[in-house]
């Protein structure tokens, strides 16, 4: 049924209907799936059987891994839905960050630190990533802050994209953090 509605959205340019005037981009994504989840079970109602529409397959091996990653769950599609967005904007933020880094010849950096990015217990002091850099403890400090930072602006210009005006973006970084917190 992803597939289904993903090769639909792209027969029918869907996107271009999205209207940041209207709302945010998520909202209309969550409507427009549920319409087709909603038309999909009325043509499976009432639809005669045999003359099937071949699929149009599409590969998304990331998403398919994930998907099967997922433990099985009785949360609501649209519980799972704001949870999977928050989720998929965070790894693009995070992304971004290590390209940024790479470009900037700091990879080995990035990979050390941002463990210091989720808010969980490292289990790395700043002191033993220090040795593992040849940096100061104070020095990992003021990276971390800064990769922080960093994260945060870019977070908040992804969410910029995705909101018809910048006075949404805070409110939209609540809905993202709240949908996370339901992990």
């Amino acid at each position: 049924m992803t597939q289904a509605f993903f090769a639909r959205v792209l027969e029918k340019h869907a996107l271009r209907q999205a209207d940041p005037a209207r709302g945010r981009f998520r909202s209309f994504m969550l409507t427009s799936l549920k319409n087709f989840a909603s038309n999909q079970h009325d043509r499976e109602i009432a639809r005669k059987r045999g003359g099937g529409v071949p699929l149009l397959s599409l590969e998304f091996d990331s998403a398919e891994g994930r998907f099967q990653m997922e433990p099985p769950s009785h949360e609501t599609p649209e519980r799972v839905f704001d949870r999977r967005w928050a989720l998929t904007l965070l790894d693009r933020v995070l992304s971004r960050l290590n390209t940024d880094m790479v470009v900037a010849g700091r990879e080995a950096h990035f990979d050390r630190l941002k463990i210091y990015l989720t808010g969980d217990e490292p289990q790395l002091s700043y002191l033993q990533t220090a040795r593992e850099l040849g940096m100061s403890e104070g020095a990992v400090k003021v990276a971390v802050h800064r990769l922080r930072r960093q994260f945060r602006d870019r977070l908040r210009d992804e969410i910029a994209q995705t909101v018809s005006s910048p006075e949404e973006i805070d409110d939209e970084l609540r809905h993202l953090w709240s949908a996370v917190g339901r992990l």
